[in-house]
């Protein structure tokens, strides 16, 4: 198995994916309004970009990741591994992966929170660990970059640098700031911010100081590892904890893009961003925000040269739950190199 982590992009023109996050009506929609036919072919020879985050969340994952890895071996599209791949192929238990990984888990009853996810049959989850495994964390050639979070040119030229596979390039890294931190003494303070609020920690009506060793270790850990930055981007001690994926969080994400100064575009996925407000119980609504009053199809950072393609369809399940008639998330991509941002409702007109 290939474990090149930076790849080659495809020539000519692209149709660069967000996180689709199980969702596969929206990508069928998707797919149909950007012309592609029930085979992934396109009549003008486009093909197609993903910038991960496949499942998870959503009521159908297994069906995405069939229709996508089915693209990837015909040669029709590419596909980045996400922090949701990773934390499968890590078996780190989150919400929203039990479909996977713990298929009996509270959540996954009728009425949890994620009852409506398809489980993954376990003959099929070999070869589901195989394709995430394949997967590279960023792509390039001259016009234009993907990664899924964060394109940090220090932490891609670590990840060029890397030997063995994905996951043991992420362990070697974890076992360094594990070490590190314990060289330091910094685990006794975590641990005495562990003993008093532990019990806390996935409370969401809690109230919660800011732990600031735990913090500080969650940054440690963060921007230590190569692998993490690629897929969850660049993150900082918080001001005030957060509330996000389950548990009070402590390191704020940060808006890398004003700190990009090299001139190649780069497009990533992650983020959240929002066309129009989601519901107040969303998912994505206590995440912190990073796009501020900036349009839709606008770019971002300091030479306005990245592009953020998700859209939150991740939190379209709680927008399900709360019975709206007209959804506020939506499942994008970005067509290269016209710029045009198309949801599949259609195209954006601004």
């Amino acid at each position: 198995m290939s474990h090149k982590k930076i790849a080659p992009l495809f020539d000519g023109p692209l149709d660069i994916v967000g996180d689709v996050h199980g969702e596969i009506e929206p990508l069928k929609k998707l797919l149909r309004h950007l012309d592609y036919d029930s085979q992934g072919a396109h009549p003008d020879g486009r093909r197609l970009v993903f910038v991960g985050d496949l499942c998870d969340r959503g009521p159908d994952s297994p069906g995405v990741i069939e229709l996508v890895q089915g693209l990837v071996e015909r040669d029709l599209a590419q596909c980045l591994a996400g922090n949701h791949e990773l934390n499968i192929l890590r078996s780190s238990s989150k919400p929203g992966n039990r479909w996977f990984l713990d298929p009996d888990h509270e959540e996954m009853r009728e009425a949890g929170e994620f009852w409506h996810s398809l489980a993954a049959p376990d003959s099929h989850k070999p070869k589901w660990l195989n394709f995430f495994a394949s997967l590279p964390l960023a792509l390039e050639r001259e016009d234009l970059r993907v990664v899924h979070a964060a394109w940090v040119p220090g932490e891609i030229a670590a990840l060029r640098r890397a030997a063995g596979s994905t996951l043991e390039v992420y362990r070697t890294y974890e076992e360094q700031t594990l070490q590190a931190i314990e060289m330091e003494g910094l685990h006794h303070a975590i641990e005495n911010e562990t003993a008093r609020w532990h019990h806390l920690l996935e409370d969401r009506n809690a109230k919660i100081p800011l732990l600031t060793a735990t913090g500080e270790c969650e940054e440690r850990h963060q921007m230590g590892n190569p692998v993490r930055v690629a897929t969850s981007g660049v993150e900082r001690l918080a001001r005030e904890p957060f509330w996000s994926n389950g548990k009070w969080r402590m390191c704020d994400r940060v808006r890398w893009w004003d700190e990009y100064e090299e001139a190649v575009p780069v497009v990533v996925g992650h983020y959240w961003r929002q066309l129009a407000p989601v519901t107040a119980s969303s998912h994505a609504s206590s995440k912190p925000q990073l796009f501020g009053e900036t349009a839709a199809s606008d770019w971002l950072g300091a030479k306005a040269n990245v592009f953020c393609v998700d859209f939150s369809v991740g939190a379209r399940y709680q927008e399900r739950k709360s019975g709206v008639n007209e959804f506020g998330t939506r499942l994008a991509a970005l067509r290269w190199p016209e710029r045009e941002l198309w949801f599949e409702t259609g195209r954006y007109q601004p």
